[in-house]
C-alpha cells in the first residue's frame, strides 16, 4: 500500500485529497502538490472506515486538535467518550487520545468508535504505564515491546502519533550543561524517555531506529508527528539550547521521513513569549522544508491558570497568523486538573475563534464571512447575523435572555443604538456593499 505522499508524487489525486479540497474550496491538484512536497499531510488510516479526511498544512485552514484521556486520579471511559463526542460537536478537526490509566486499549477503541475525526496518541504513555504495572520499574521498558505496541495502536485505527524521536543523548547533554530550567520538563512522554535513557545509559530507540518508526507509520499511512519532549514549560525557558537541539533534530527527521515516503509533521513548543512566536515558526518552516507545524497553544504567559484557554488563544491566534498549521487546544483546567466535558467544549470554542482570527491575517482573501457579518450587524438583521457567527446558539441565548424594548436594537445601548441612528442619518450613503456594488 502506498502512502498519500507517495501517491501524490506519482501525480495521483486520491479521494482523501479530493475531500480535503472540497472542504477547503480549492483545486484538488493544489492539495496533491502540497502533499507531494510534504507540506500538506492527511491523517487518514485506511484501516479505519468512515473517517473524515482532514488536511493539515500549507494554504489550508488552521486546524484545531482536542486532547482527551484518563489520568491515574480520574479514569472513566464513558466520560472520555463524551468528551470525544463533545469535541467533535464543537468543531474540533482532530482528536488526541492521551489516556494514562485504566484499560488503555479499551479507552482508545471506545474513542475511535465514538468519532469520525482522525485520532492520534502518544504511544510512550501506554508503553511506560504497562511496563510499570508489570515490573514497577519504567527503566525496564523493552524497546521491542514499544515497537510492537506502536503497531498494535495503529492497527486499531489511529491516524497520527506523537512519537518522541528527537530526544537523544546530544539533547540531554545540552539540557544538563545549561545548569538551570525555570519550568523543568513539561512533557510526560519526553520525561519518561529521558529517564529511561539516563537509567539505561542507552540511546533513545525511537531515534536510533527511526527507519523502523517510519516503516510502521507507512504501513498504516499514519502521520508521524515528531514530538517535542524537551519543550519549554515556562516562557523564560523558551528557545533554550535543549529545546533548540531537539527542534533541529526533529526538523531533520521530518525531511528524512518525507524522503522515505512517510507523512510527517513537527510539534511545537508549549510556553513561548508572544514576541518569539513568529521567530519560532519561521525556524521550524525553514529547517524542516515547510513541514506542517503542530503547536501546543502556545502559552505566552505563566500566570493565567484558570484562564489558560484564553492565554493560549492569544498564542494560537498569533501562531496561526504566522504559519502554524495545527493548534492543540488548551482548556480552562490546564495546569490545574483533568478537563471536564464542559472544559473540552470551552477549549475547542475558544481555540476555533483564535485560529479564525489568525487565518484572517494569514489569508486576507478569506474575510468574506466577517464582512457579511458586519453588514448584517450594521443593518440590524439579527437572524442573518447569528447564522454567520461561529457560535450562533450562544449569541442567540444571550440575546434572548435580555430582550430589548425595540426588536431592532439590543439592551447594550437601547434607545442610544449607534447603528440605528447612523443608518437613519446616512442610509443613502453607507448602505451599500463595496465588494458587490449593491445598495
Amino acid at each position: 500500500m502506498k502512502t498519500q505522499i507517495e501517491l501524490a508524487r506519482e501525480g495521483i489525486v486520491t479521494k482523501q485529497m479530493q475531500a480535503v479540497a472540497a472542504d477547503e474550496s480549492m483545486d484538488a491538484k493544489r492539495v496533491r502538490d502540497g502533499g507531494a512536497e510534504g507540506q500538506i499531510v492527511i491523517p487518514n488510516n485506511p484501516f479505519r472506515k468512515e473517517q473524515k479526511a482532514v488536511g493539515i498544512g500549507r494554504g489550508l485552514r488552521t486546524k484545531v486538535n482536542a486532547s482527551i484521556g484518563t489520568s491515574s486520579d480520574i479514569c472513566d471511559i464513558d466520560l472520555e467518550v463524551r468528551k470525544a463526542v463533545a469535541a467533535e460537536e464543537e468543531g474540533a478537526d482532530t482528536l488526541m487520545e492521551l489516556s494514562a490509566d485504566g484499560d488503555l486499549d479499551a479507552v482508545r477503541r471506545a474513542v475511535l468508535a465514538a468519532t469520525n475525526r482522525p485520532v492520534g496518541n502518544v504511544p510512550l504513555y501506554q508503553a511506560f504505564k504497562e511496563t510499570i504495572r508489570k515490573t514497577r520499574n519504567p527503566a525496564k521498558l523493552d524497546p521491542e515491546y514499544l515497537f510492537d505496541l506502536i503497531e498494535r495502536q495503529l492497527a486499531d485505527g489511529l491516524s497520527f502519533m506523537a512519537i518522541h524521536c528527537g530526544i537523544n543523548q546530544y539533547t540531554i547533554r545540552r539540557l544538563r550543561k545549561q545548569g538551570f530550567r525555570y519550568g523543568g520538563l513539561a512533557s510526560k512522554g519526553g520525561t519518561f524517555m529521558v529517564a529511561w535513557m539516563d537509567m539505561n545509559k542507552k540511546e533513545n530507540p525511537l531515534y536510533e531506529q527511526f527507519d523502523r518508526v517510519c516503516s510502521l507509520m507507512k504501513k498504516y499511512d499514519a502521520v508521524l508527528s515528531l514530538g517535542n519532549g524537551i519543550r519549554a514549560g515556562a516562557i523564560h525557558d523558551s528557545h533554550d539550547r535543549a529545546q533548540m537541539a531537539e527542534m533541529i533534530i526533529n526538523c531533520e527527521l521530518a525531511e528524512i521521513g518525507r524522503e522515505m515516503g512517510c507523512q510527517t509533521m513537527v510539534e511545537g513548543p508549549g510556553h513561548v513569549p508572544l514576541d518569539e512566536i513568529a521567530g519560532n515558526i519561521m525556524l521550524e518552516k525553514r529547517m524542516s522544508g515547510n513541514a506542517p507545524y503542530y503547536v501546543l497553544g502556545p502559552i505566552p504567559s505563566d500566570v493565567g491558570a484558570g484562564y489558560d484557554h484564553v492565554t493560549a488563544a492569544i498564542g494560537a491566534a498569533t501562531s496561526a497568523r504566522h504559519g502554524a498549521d495545527l493548534i492543540c487546544y488548551i482548556t480552562p483546567a490546564e495546569h490545574l486538573a483533568l478537563p471536564t466535558e464542559a472544559d473540552v467544549r470551552e477549549g475547542v470554542r475558544v481555540t476555533r475563534l483564535a485560529v479564525h482570527i489568525g487565518d484572517l491575517s494569514k489569508y486576507p482573501e478569506r474575510r468574506d464571512r466577517d464582512r457579511r457579518a458586519s453588514m448584517a450587524r450594521r443593518d440590524m438583521r439579527w437572524d442573518d447575523l447569528q447564522e454567520l457567527l461561529l457560535f450562533p446558539e450562544v449569541a442567540r441565548a444571550i440575546r434572548d435572555s435580555r430582550q430589548p424594548e425595540r426588536s431592532e436594537t439590543c439592551t447594550m445601548c437601547g434607545d442610544f443604538c449607534a447603528m440605528k441612528k447612523g443608518m437613519e442619518v446616512f442610509n443613502n450613503d453607507i448602505a451599500g456593499d463595496k465588494v458587490s456594488g449593491s445598495v
